[in-house]
């Protein structure tokens, strides 16, 4: 291995009623009792003789009549009279305001009436407007508001979902061998996944992450029987695996496949899975899907996943999102955490990895190796080729019986060009068990093409 080789191998969001209405009130009671004052004077009173003939007063409506009366009682009478406007003068201020404060209350009563009337008014329309809106739902009745049964739609309700679906979703039980550091002690740890079952022969969809580095595996049914199973095939870099039950028995459900392309965000889903253990297997949440095309992982940006709302957590990886019909349209993958985060869910697409699936149901074609990516910055800088650098070869391989080396640059593979894992993989998946195919690689500078048996294992 050259020294650039060696050098690519070590890096790494009120109403206030005013006093002044009372005091324009009083101006204005002034100005009534003053225009009802009456001026006496004494050049409008005459003595009248006898031989004088009664004429019309244009202030009466009788007729003034023949008067012998002295000046004494003229003017006792005008005294008299005078006494009487200005008694009748208070008794009409008083009187006035009197009445106006009546009709300021009463007007205020009728206002306060009046609301409370219009207030009953509002109510016994509300009423009766709840009532039509209760006929007309018993006449058109509408389901919970996270699933429109509808005919139109030809959604179903929760139940129904878990009814049609409960039976396929799986939990996988898996027990794997941990070393920690450098110590010879090794460690038997067991883990919990979930997945579904894809066809009547029991295979089972999952992510490899709950697979990964297995000893041995069970899947646990929804009845709570445990049948082993076996890894047929894994793709790490979209992380999903397929599992096969070993047993020869009658799968108790099959998941039906639904259409994820064309998905809208604020759609109702569905979540079934084993979310902390056997002990909550098949476990329903619901949720909507939140938005689409998120991409969080680095390594591989195209894969963009849905994001939900929809409760996931550990246990939940691998098992199936599902839309109003109970189709397949995710595999829950991934719940980010941390502090202030909540329903943050994210699952595959299926129509992103539905071509994969045939694929992944052969058995895995493996090469040995262990590969990392040259990129085309790696390529200028340590001037090697783009392609797969070859960091380790297991023993016994078909990738050491072919004399592949550590350091090697794999370029092609069956006579395709390769510059990813994923097109490396491709490329594995089309091929079968026994297939000898050209394998060139850039060793020191050169071109070197070996002849490679393709082999299965896991």
């Amino acid at each position: 291995m050259t020294n650039k080789e060696n050098n690519f191998e070590n890096e790494n969001n009120n109403v206030n009623l005013n006093n002044d209405s009372f005091n324009n009130m009083d101006e204005n009671n002034k100005h009534i009792d003053e225009t009802t004052e009456i001026n006496i004077d004494e050049s409008m009173i005459h003595e009248h003789s006898a031989s004088d003939s009664s004429t019309p007063n244009s202030d009466t409506t009788e007729d003034v009549k023949e008067s012998t009366t002295t000046a004494d009682e003229f003017n006792n009478y005008k005294e008299s009279t005078v006494k009487e406007v200005k008694k009748r003068k208070k008794e009409n201020k008083g009187g006035m305001r009197g009445r106006l404060a009546s009709y300021i209350i009463v007007g205020l009563l009728c206002s306060s009436l009046g609301a409370g009337i219009a207030s009953v008014i509002s109510l016994n329309v509300m009423d009766r407007k709840i009532d039509e809106l209760k006929q007309e739902n018993k006449k058109n009745p509408v389901q919970n508001s996270e699933f429109n049964t509808s005919t139109t739609t030809g959604g179903l309700s929760v139940p129904d979902i878990v009814k049609k679906v409960g039976p396929a979703v799986v939990g996988i039980s898996v027990k794997s061998v941990q070393s920690y550091g450098n110590s010879p002690f090794v460690q038997q740890v067991e883990g919990i996944g979930s997945g579904v079952i894809i066809n009547e022969d029991g295979y089972i969809l999952t992510n490899n992450h709950v697979i990964q580095n297995a000893t041995t595996i069970n899947v646990i049914l929804n009845n709570g029987d445990e049948v082993e199973a076996k890894v047929v095939n894994a793709d790490p870099a979209y992380d999903l695996a397929i599992v096969k039950i070993t047993k020869d028995m009658k799968m108790p459900g099959v998941v039906e496949f639904g259409d994820s392309e064309n998905l809208s965000v604020g759609e109702p889903v569905v979540a079934i899975g084993n979310p902390l253990g056997k002990e909550l297997l098949g476990s329903v949440t619901t949720g909507v899907v939140s938005a689409l095309n998120r991409n969080i992982d680095d390594k591989n940006t195209d894969l963009k996943l849905i994001q939900t709302d929809a409760a996931i957590s550990p246990g939940n990886s691998g098992g199936p999102l599902l839309n109003s019909h109970g189709q397949l349209i995710g595999i829950n993958t991934e719940k980010r955490v941390g502090t202030g985060v909540e329903g943050l869910g994210f699952a595959i697409p299926i129509h992103q990895i539905q071509p994969k699936i045939e694929g992944l149901m052969k058995p895995k074609i493996m090469l040995g190796v262990t590969i990392r990516q040259v990129t085309e910055e790696d390529s200028k800088k340590y001037n090697i080729p783009e392609g797969l650098f070859i960091n380790d070869i297991k023993p016994y391989s078909s990738a050491e019986k072919a004399g592949l080396k550590i350091g090697d640059v794999i370029t092609s593979f069956n006579g395709k060009k390769v510059k990813t894992n994923e097109e490396l993989n491709d490329l594995k998946e089309k091929a079968k068990e026994g297939d000898k195919v050209p394998v060139e690689v850039d060793r020191d500078g050169e071109k070197v093409t070996v002849n490679l048996t393709l082999e299965t294992g896991y």
